[in-house]
């Protein structure tokens, strides 16, 4: 049902290419990954082979198989590929969404680092889709999807009133914090990880088959779900709410609920700090250890986070929690402003 499309090979390496729009760097590039749909870095449009409305699955890495639907223009670089209906009949978007759930669930988890999900390897695979008259019910797809897309909106929307956060109006304070930020006029220090939250903590292994269902969240290493890999019920360590998480291949996570994690997990002792700067301090982290220099031969540990220098504004010669605060609260409403008119605009209320 589907076939492979062939890319013109643009020679970039990732480490080269911008993971954000610039001049002169506006096509979305995917590569092997789950995060951002694996569009991690951005090339020029010029002489790149340009998709639409294809479904793209990264053949590398961690998350070998993750599937998803591009409907933007996007390309491939390496570690990746995309397929396309060839039929004669065109898809539209819910389709294309219900392929992708069908496709991902033969897939996704199926293959590994030494057993890639190629083309070659995947394309025999078999799906199952609802039929009608001995023929796939392309209807049925189609209004499955918009009443789980439907059902799902209304979720959120509640989700947005019961915690008011449907309010995006920036303060005044807000806005010149975030133009301060954006003209570069905030004063920057380096800090010690240690040195200002005290020794990180290791989790402790707990093997799959030893899990008893129960309502703590256990963290592992990866992407998916936020690294929860299970719900237990075990006696294990249970972190508390407020910390930051640094997984063994140096990805950083905020936690703002109780948890237990395994031993490739690192816990960062934040519990002391109000939410905000919590929030602020977990991408200052990510963005000194997720580097690409930890990986399955080197991973990360309590000592390398015991060890990080990360970068923060300051007052005084301290960490500025304060305008940490007010810095992501102003950055919480620009993101719950497009949430909020997307969500209206779904579910056809008034703007």
């Amino acid at each position: 049902m589907f076939e492979k499309i062939k890319v013109k090979s643009l020679n970039y390496k990732t480490s080269e290419l911008p993971n954000r729009r610039k001049e002169g760097f506006t096509l979305p590039a995917l590569t092997a990954g789950i995060l951002n749909q694996g569009l991690n870095n951005f090339v020029p449009k010029e002489n790149a082979t340009i998709l639409r409305n294809m479904i793209s699955i990264s053949a590398n890495g961690a998350n070998t198989g993750a599937t998803f639907y591009q409907n933007k223009e996007f390309t491939v670089l390496q570690d990746a590929y995309a397929i396309q209906w060839k039929k004669h009949k065109l898809l539209n978007d819910y389709q294309y969404l219900y392929f992708v759930s069908s496709i991902s669930k033969v897939i996704f988890g199926n293959y590994e680092w030494t057993n890639k999900a190629g083309w070659e390897k995947i394309k025999n695979n078999k799906i199952k889709l609802p039929i009608k008259n001995n023929e796939i019910d392309f209807s049925f797809m189609e209004n499955f999807i918009e009443e789980l897309e439907r059902a799902k909106i209304q979720k959120l929307d509640n989700y947005l009133e019961i915690n008011n956060l449907k309010d995006y109006t920036l303060t005044q304070e807000e806005q010149k914090v975030l133009d301060d930020f954006e003209k570069k006029n905030f004063q920057w220090k380096e800090f010690n990880l240690k040195v200002l939250f005290g020794e990180s903590t290791r989790g402790k292994r707990l093997k799959s088959a030893d899990r008893v269902q129960g309502n703590l969240p256990f963290v592992t290493a990866g992407e998916t779900d936020e690294g929860i890999s299970a719900f237990i019920g075990n006696k294990v360590n249970v972190f508390a709410k407020n910390t930051i998480t640094i997984d063994m291949f140096g990805s950083a996570k905020y936690r703002n609920y109780e948890y237990g994690a395994d031993d490739h997990v690192s816990v960062v002792h934040t519990e002391n700090i109000e939410k905000s700067s919590s929030v602020f301090i977990t991408s200052a982290i990510h963005k000194a250890s997720y580097t690409g220099e930890f990986h399955y031969g080197r991973n990360f540990y309590p000592k390398d986070a015991d060890n990080l220098t990360i970068s923060l504004p300051t007052k005084n010669n301290q960490p500025d929690y304060a305008l940490m605060q007010i810095l992501i609260s102003a950055i919480q409403k620009q993101v719950v402003k497009d949430v909020v008119l997307y969500a209206e605009k779904k579910l056809g209320k008034k703007i």
